[in-house]
């Protein structure tokens, strides 16, 4: 799947033609031949995000459940918490990948003028069999999120909660505190960053931190900016670019990330400006706020 995505180069020249050149039938017909298929995989995409999304739930449901702590479910169930890990890690990446392609957003917005130019002329083209109006209009709202699959996660994880209210809101949330907790102990701990075999599974470590960090601040009532946080937010940003040290709960997780080069962070950061609840609350420190801005 994500290479599928990094592989993706779009109908950007194809679409050009086309426009600069409105009565050339054959351009218009190169370019909806080229544009067609990279809608069905931009769907293939989309249909995979609504199976993290269940699978996102039924993890949280496993990992929060009653009698242990979210500490004993992460013990007892490594290897839930490796998929839920596996999961955040995919997100990140994916989303990372879709920031960085604008060519996504553009033959989907040429894809949705073009079967409405048609609809106004009474035709139907043999991909709305596939991509009907309704599948459309809800990879259109998709794709418009700067990152669509911490989007998903994230409403995936408020909806758990707000429908499983006899589960204390705690024990969702300390289970994601417990892992960011994990993730920064072992990136800035030389004990155990040294058995990181590859720069791919310190990055594995950071998106699941981010990810984890991200569906804590929707899920909490106050957020993860916050100076009553579990997350030491301030130290991961602080690890990608040695900043000044601010007297915030969240340190530790926002030095882990400045201290690594921009060009392997910017996407996490981007992540953390973009898809978070909080981050512009009164209550989150100035500083924060001015580190990610």
């Amino acid at each position: 799947m994500l290479a599928d995505l990094q592989a993706y180069k779009g109908a950007g020249q194809e679409i050009r033609d086309a426009i600069q050149n409105p009565n050339d039938i054959q351009l218009q017909e190169k370019a909806w031949n080229s544009v067609c298929p990279l809608v069905v995989r931009l769907k293939r995409f989309y249909e995979f995000s609504l199976r993290l999304e269940k699978a996102l739930q039924s993890l949280l449901e496993s990992l929060t459940c009653p009698p242990y702590t979210p500490t004993q479910h992460l013990e007892r169930e490594q290897a839930l918490a490796k998929e839920f890990a596996e999961i955040l890690h995919f997100t990140l990446r994916f989303d990372e990948l879709k920031m960085r392609n604008p060519a996504i957003q553009n033959d989907f917005s040429y894809y949705r003028r073009t079967i409405s130019r048609n609809r106004i002329n009474n035709m139907h083209l043999d991909i709305e069999n596939e991509v009907n109006n309704e599948m459309a209009n809800r990879m259109s709202l998709f794709y418009a999120e700067a990152t669509p699959m911490l989007k998903t996660l994230s409403n995936a994880t408020t909806h758990f909660v707000s429908e499983n209210k006899t589960l204390p809101i705690e024990n969702t949330t300390d289970c994601l505190s417990t892992m960011a907790s994990v993730c920064k102990v072992m990136l800035e701990t030389p004990e155990y960053r040294s058995r990181f075999t590859s720069e791919e599974t310190l990055m594995f470590c950071m998106r699941v931190m981010v990810g984890v960090i991200i569906l804590y601040d929707h899920v909490h009532p106050v957020g993860a900016f916050s100076k009553t946080s579990k997350i030491d937010l301030v130290q991961f940003i602080y690890y990608c670019s040695i900043v000044a040290c601010f007297c915030s709960q969240m340190k530790g997780c926002i030095k882990v990330l400045k201290e690594q080069p921009p060009d392997t962070v910017e996407g996490l950061l981007n992540a953390l400006r973009f898809t978070t609840k909080h981050l512009n609350d009164e209550s989150t420190s100035k500083q924060i706020r001015a580190m990610l801005q």
